[in-house]
């Protein structure tokens, strides 16, 4: 009896059963302390109607705007492609802690992702490895997915200290239970930010290629699908190749995400 040839549809299923899918990439905008309510709702009513003209997105879209942004935000980007995430939370679900906002309440607003571990709360809060761990399960308490971020100083890269530092904070930073559902790591060189200038291609590559086997073997297979962000003055002119890099699955973007026409270009890298 002659066997039926495999058709193209079911040559894609056989192959797929091989293949390991790669994470989706997550592109992130962190507005940081930026914006006010009309500049905010204008903001994401850009990227909204961005992502109705594209069609089906080459990425997961999400933005970070300050606490007090959240709702206006939300209000527009509710039902869309674009995602909400706080920029920080605190360790506890509630309490006396004024000014600060717990994880649980980002959630009730609508967010699913918090950004932890920023440089800038590393240096002007003074928060540690395990402050960020802490926040890190709070976001896992609360139903969130944390963006933990890493990266080293000037100082340490010319010391020949990057990878030394970064391996350090993964150890520390990242609370037991990880896993490519519910985290996000995010490799941003504190000397980058802001800064205009980024590592080469090699020097990101040889980052997040340490973070991703220090990942597999703390966590196991599951941490494969983990992403991986880079952030640090990335911008439409660099976005392409940084995210053509080896175990890149997106971005972090400060500066950049602030404006419509920065951004979305940032996004359009992954098509």
């Amino acid at each position: 009896m002659a066997i039926a040839p495999i058709t193209p549809s079911q040559y894609e299923l056989v192959e797929n059963l091989f293949m390991t899918s790669a994470p989706r990439p997550l592109i992130a905008g962190n507005w940081k302390m930026n914006s006010t309510r009309s500049g905010a709702v204008e903001l994401a009513t850009g990227l909204v109607d961005q992502t109705v003209a594209q069609g089906p997105l080459p990425c997961e879209l999400l933005v970070c705007p300050p606490a007090h942004l959240l709702l206006p935000v939300l209000d527009v980007v509710k039902g869309t492609n674009v995602a909400l995430g706080g920029q920080d939370c605190h360790a506890e679900p509630k309490g006396a802690h004024t000014g600060d906002v717990s994880a649980e309440m980002l959630m009730d607003v609508g967010c699913s992702f918090v950004i932890v571990g920023h440089s800038e709360r590393r240096t002007n809060h003074e928060e540690t490895d395990g402050m960020v761990c802490e926040k890190a399960m709070a976001a896992h308490r609360a139903g969130l997915i944390p963006i933990i971020c890493v990266g080293e100083t000037e100082t340490q890269r010319d010391a020949g200290e990057a990878l030394q530092t970064v391996g350090r904070q993964i150890a520390d930073s990242l609370p037991d239970g990880v896993g490519s559902s519910n985290t996000v790591v995010a490799y941003e060189p504190v000397w980058a930010i802001g800064t205009g200038r980024t590592p080469t291609s090699q020097e990101i590559a040889d980052v997040h290629a340490a973070m991703r086997n220090q990942l597999v073997a703390r966590f196991g297979s599951d941490s494969d699908g983990l992403r991986l962000l880079y952030g640090g003055s990335v911008n439409p002119g660099n976005a392409e190749e940084i995210m053509s890099i080896d175990n890149v699955d997106g971005g972090l973007i400060g500066g950049a995400s602030l404006k419509v026409e920065t951004f979305w270009p940032i996004v359009q890298a992954f098509a």
